[in-house]
């Protein structure tokens, strides 16, 4: 203990400058702008290169138990396409246009192959780092799905890095619906189990049942109508006893996700000019 002391005090000068100087730059970044914004930059991009790597070797540690998991969920989406395709041919009887139908769903939209480079799962809020930025045509409000579902939305992004704003983030509000019946209402996370989140706002009238499929509603320039988000796990009645309370099992693991697609309406800026009028 004594050796400690007085390695200390030997060296005191020197932590104290370690001290100061520590501080003058948390006083530089904090209190001005340019310095800030410069170094939200470069943090972001030593860091989104170090999670990066570090993903990397996790990832490859993983490999198995998603390619399994992909190899299910896509024999699950055949099986369903065929199900569907063979439904509506029916129903109009006509290929051709059961044909356009899908082409024309598919040509609202772009989709940009990302990888996730870090993600948290047990904060309040969370989110979710991606090896995609601006410069490959990453803007804020785009949506992020995975092949099992909703992931979330992108919030800001760097050249060559974007941070996407989870699901499980208490500031995350999306309109979703009851598959079958068409009620919706809007999904927001309780802080809690990864797992699981909630659908509010749900009508007193409103046809639900535990099972029931949960998806986007379509009622924003963000996603399109009908991405899987869940299942209702149970029924409650909300704190005003006024709507339904729906928790939700979501469909993707947060815990494993890996290779995502960032997806952006065209003509999403005449959208969103409407839809600030409308407000």
């Amino acid at each position: 203990m004594r050796n400690l002391f007085d390695f200390l005090l030997k060296y005191s000068h020197c932590f104290l400058f370690v001290l100061l100087e520590v501080v003058c730059f948390v006083l530089l970044f904090r209190f001005n702008n340019y310095q800030a914004s410069v170094y939200f930059t470069s943090a972001n991009r030593v860091c989104g290169t170090i999670y990066e790597i570090s993903g990397d070797i996790a990832g490859y540690f993983h490999l198995q138990s998603v390619n399994d998991s992909l190899t299910d969920r896509n024999l699950d989406l055949e099986r369903e396409v065929a199900t569907l395709r063979t439904a509506l041919t029916e129903m109009t009887r006509d290929s051709a246009r059961t044909d356009s139908l899908t082409e024309a769903s598919l040509a609202d939209f772009t989709r940009i192959k990302a990888r996730v480079v870090n993600n948290t799962l047990h904060r309040a809020d969370n989110f979710i780092t991606i090896d995609r930025g601006n410069a490959d045509s990453i803007r804020p409000e785009m949506g992020v799905v995975c092949g099992n579902g909703v992931i979330g939305i992108v919030g800001k992004t760097t050249p060559h890095y974007a941070l996407v704003i989870s699901l499980l983030n208490s500031k995350s509000n999306i309109s979703c619906k009851i598959k079958s019946s068409g009620y919706f209402g809007y999904l927001r996370w309780d802080g809690k189990d990864a797992r699981y989140t909630y659908l509010y706002d749900l009508p007193r009238h409103a046809e639900c049942h535990p099972g029931d499929t949960i998806v986007t509603s379509g009622y924003s320039a963000i996603f399109p109508e009908g991405l899987m988000v869940g299942v209702v796990e149970n029924i409650e009645d909300s704190h005003d006893g006024l709507s339904y309370l729906l928790k939700v099992r979501l469909s993707a693991d947060f815990g494993r996700v890996r290779d995502v697609r960032v997806i952006a309406r065209k003509g999403m800026d005449e959208f969103k000019t409407l839809t600030t009028i409308n407000e």
